[in-house]
C-alpha cells in the first residue's frame, strides 16, 4: 500500500507549526471557502429524535435532489442509477470491488489521484498506467498507448475529468477517443467528475455520460465535497446504469451498513443552495487560478502549464528531488516565519523517474496567502542547496 503525497508529510508540518513556523498549505484539496448556509443549518436544526441507520443505497430524497442536480448537467439517469457512498473514495473503491477481480487490470492516464492505487491495490487489481506529459500540458496519450497496453486482463479505464492533480480537461474529441477503445474492447469506463463545476474554457463540459453506445459501461464518480465545501461529511456517489454492477456493488454498501446519514442530510439541504453559491465559488477559483499560475511561472525556474479544470496545478521546479524539497522546506526552512507544504508529484505517478522535479499544488488558499506562499516559494528556491539550472 503506498504512501499518500499529500498526507505523508503531515507529520513535519505539525513539526514546523510546534515551532512557530506558519504553514501554508498547497498540498491537499480542502477548500477555504464556507459551505453552503443551507447545509449548515439543516445540521444545526435536525429535529430527529433518533440518528438511524440510512438504507445501504442511500435516503431516497437525497437520491432523488441529485438525479434532479444531474440533469442541470444533461447527464441522463434516474433515482435507481444512483448508489450514495461514504466519500467519492469508497465510491472509487467500491467501483474496483464490484467490477476487478484478482489480477484485472485497469489503464490509467499519469499523473493519477495516487488513492487510485491503494483502491486497486485493495482490490487485488492493478493499475496499468500510461505517461502525460508536463511539456504537453498534460493532454491525452495517442490512442495507440492506449491499445498497446491492453491485455485479456484489461477492464477498464479510469479517467479524472476535470483532472487531479494537473488540472487538465479533457476535449470532446478525447473523450470520444475514449469512448472508441471503451466500445471496440468491452470495457468499463470509471469516470471521476467531482470537479465539473470548476471548468475555465469555453468549450462546453464533456460527461462520460455523454457519449452515445457506451451507457452500459459508464461508471460515473461523484462527490459533494468539493463543490459545496464539505470534504468532512463525507457523501459521494456511484451512477451506473449496469443493472448487474449496480447489483453487485449493493453487496459492499449493506456489508458496510449505510452511508453517513448527518452527511446525507447536510448534502441533501447544499443542492438547494442558490446558484449564487456556486458562480461565488467558480469566479473566486478563476481569479486564484490566475493569481497562481502566473506567480509561479514568474519565479526563475518554475514552469506551470494553465490548468483548464479543477483547483490544482502541477509545477515543475528547479530542484534535484521533489520529495527532498518539499521535506526540507518544512524540516528545515523558513522564510518571514513560513513555509510552505506541497505534494510530492512522484507520488502521483507509478512510473519510476516521473514527476521527480515536479509538485502537485492545490490553489484552495485566498489570493493573499497565495502571495505569501509564493514569496515564501521564491526565497526557498533560492536557498535550497539541490537547486538546479532550470526546471523541465
Amino acid at each position: 500500500m503506498p504512501a499518500s503525497p499529500i498526507r505523508k508529510l503531515v507529520p513535519l508540518a505539525n513539526q514546523a507549526k510546534a515551532r512557530g513556523v506558519k504553514v501554508y498549505h498547497l498540498n491537499i484539496g480542502q477548500p477555504d471557502l464556507p459551505t453552503p448556509q443551507e447545509g449548515l443549518d439543516a445540521l444545526k436544526h435536525i429535529d430527529r429524535k433518533v440518528l438511524e441507520y440510512s438504507p445501504s443505497e442511500g435516503l431516497l430524497s437525497l437520491r432523488r435532489k441529485l438525479a434532479d442536480y444531474y440533469h442541470q448537467y444533461n447527464i441522463d439517469v434516474d433515482v435507481d442509477d444512483i448508489i450514495v457512498t461514504t466519500g467519492g473514495s469508497e465510491a472509487v473503491l467500491f467501483a474496483f470491488m464490484a467490477c476487478l477481480d484478482t489480477g484485472d487490470e485497469i489503464i490509467v492516464p499519469e499523473p493519477a489521484y495516487a488513492n487510485y492505487m491503494a483502491f486497486a491495490i485493495s482490490a487485488g487489481a492493478k493499475i496499468v498506467t500510461i505517461p502525460s506529459s508536463i511539456d504537453e500540458g498534460f493532454a491525452l496519450p495517442p490512442v495507440e498507448k492506449f491499445e498497446e497496453l491492453i491485455t485479456p486482463r484489461t477492464k477498464g479505464i479510469l479517467i479524472c475529468n476535470p483532472n487531479n492533480p494537473t488540472g487538465y480537461l479533457y476535449t470532446r474529441r478525447e473523450m470520444e477517443q475514449i469512448r472508441d477503445i471503451v466500445k471496440r474492447h468491452d470495457l468499463f469506463l470509471f469516470s471521476d467528475e467531482v470537479y465539473r463545476e470548476f471548468c475555465y474554457t469555453g468549450a462546453p463540459y464533456i460527461s462520460a455520460f455523454h457519449l452515445p453506445g457506451i451507457e452500459e459501461q459508464v461508471v460515473l464518480i461523484d462527490s459533494v465535497s468539493k463543490r459545496y465545501s464539505e470534504c468532512g461529511i463525507r457523501i459521494g456517489a456511484i451512477i451506473t446504469k449496469h443493472k448487474e454492477l449496480k447489483a453487485n456493488v449493493m453487496k459492499f454498501c449493506q456489508a458496510r451498513l449505510s452511508p453517513p446519514l448527518l452527511g446525507q442530510i447536510v448534502a441533501e439541504a447544499s443542492i438547494d443552495a442558490d446558484r449564487d453559491y456556486l458562480l461565488m465559488t467558480y469566479n473566486e477559483y478563476v481569479e486564484r487560478r490566475k493569481f497562481l499560475i502566473d506567480g509561479i511561472n514568474r519565479i526563475p525556474g518554475c514552469y506551470s502549464p494553465i490548468p483548464m479544470g479543477a483547483f490544482y496545478t502541477v509545477v515543475s521546479l528547479p530542484v534535484d528531488d521533489a520529495d527532498k524539497f518539499c521535506e526540507w522546506c518544512l524540516r528545515e526552512f523558513e522564510y518571514e516565519g513560513a513555509t510552505v507544504f506541497m505534494a510530492p508529484a512522484s507520488g502521483f505517478y507509478t512510473t519510476p523517474g516521473m514527476g521527480r522535479n515536479e509538485v502537485r499544488m492545490a490553489y484552495v488558499l485566498n489570493k493573499e496567502d497565495l502571495g505569501h506562499a509564493l514569496k515564501v516559494l521564491a526565497m526557498a528556491l533560492k536557498a535550497y542547496p539541490g537547486r538546479t539550472p532550470a526546471a523541465g
